[in-house]
């Protein structure tokens, strides 16, 4: 147990080490392409966070972990709101003046509600993961078309944060260097994270959900609260909402396109609902000032610890 979660850790370490690297390489590409760096941010925050989870869950299904891939998935973009955002908001309050954020919103409930329908069968075929791919398309293609419509100072405060190098040569080490490290991290995190749910009781698909997903965000939670508290609630809000579209459609998407995915009545009955309700709860949150405060962001986080309590429970009862 002590060497397994030893072995975890570095393996969150590597991930996040590997994604900063690869994110800088593409965020060069971006610019070098003619994108400007808001233009870049924007695209950046759709994927940016979830490229450590892309590694994890492509690293779980080629070793045959395909639970813990679709427990990390869907757990994930609990973890995004009921930790990361949360935490962020009870570290500083966040006003959010990015219009498309709005709109990323319903994008998810939107998204959340399609999974959860194609998922009644029992599972995602290959058609269906197509059609999330699709969708991930689609919306990247909206996001990108509204952002011409945000305020300058949106535009400075996303902007800022990814602009960087756009020479070739050090985009191209950036990008290789962070997926090997990338996969390193990634094999490290599958290869302890059964033994550490094992020694909790947990089956692969509640470690995925957990374990894993909580594990991979706290590098997140972190970089969340020091954006929040520096003035870049647009920044933390647009990660955490991007992270979670692209989870469940292009990461979603992508394994039904391997291999067909095989949902469980749990998921359906509990899981895709609870991710659902942690997104409907933004709508009262954000209502008219657009604002989360701390009280509201206490109220996210003691949601996200009754739902692992209850997760927890039925495991353990």
């Amino acid at each position: 147990m002590l060497m397994s979660t030893g072995l975890f850790f570095c393996g969150l370490l590597l991930l996040l080490l590997g994604s900063d690297s690869a994110v800088k390489g593409i965020a060069g590409f971006c610019q070098r392409l003619g994108l400007s760096g808001f233009k870049t941010g924007v695209l950046m925050m759709l994927f940016a966070t979830s490229i450590p989870e892309l590694f994890v869950n492509a690293y779980a299904v080629y070793t045959g972990h395909a639970d813990i891939a679709l427990g990390n998935a869907v757990g994930s973009n609990i973890v995004n709101i009921g930790l990361t955002l949360a935490l962020a908001a009870v570290s500083a309050p966040m006003l959010l003046a990015m219009r498309s954020l709005a709109v990323q919103i319903v994008f998810l409930l939107v998204a959340t509600g399609i999974v959860l329908l194609l998922g009644l069968d029992g599972g995602l075929q290959r058609w269906e993961g197509g059609l999330l791919l699709l969708a991930f398309v689609a919306v990247v293609f909206v996001i990108m078309k509204k952002s011409g419509q945000e305020s300058v100072e949106v535009q400075k405060e996303v902007g800022e944060v990814f602009e960087t190098s756009t020479a070739t040569a050090i985009n191209l080490a950036r990008i290789a260097i962070g997926a090997g490290v990338l996969f390193f991290g990634a094999k490290l995190v599958i290869d302890a994270a059964p033994a550490i749910g094992l020694s909790l009781g947990f089956g692969h698909l509640l470690t995925g959900l957990t374990v894993v997903a909580i594990g991979t965000a706290l590098p997140e939670v972190v970089m969340a609260i020091l954006a929040a508290r520096s003035g870049r609630a647009n920044l933390v809000a647009g990660l955490v909402l991007g992270a979670c579209l692209f989870n469940l459609l292009f990461i979603l998407g992508g394994m039904a396109i391997v291999k067909p995915v095989m949902i469980p009545a749990s998921f359906i009955g509990f899981e895709l609902p609870a991710a659902m309700a942690f997104t409907l709860a933004l709508y009262p949150i954000l209502g008219g000032d657009l604002r989360i405060n701390r009280n509201e962001g206490f109220i996210l986080f003691v949601l996200f610890l009754s739902w692992l309590a209850f997760e927890l429970f039925k495991t353990w009862a």
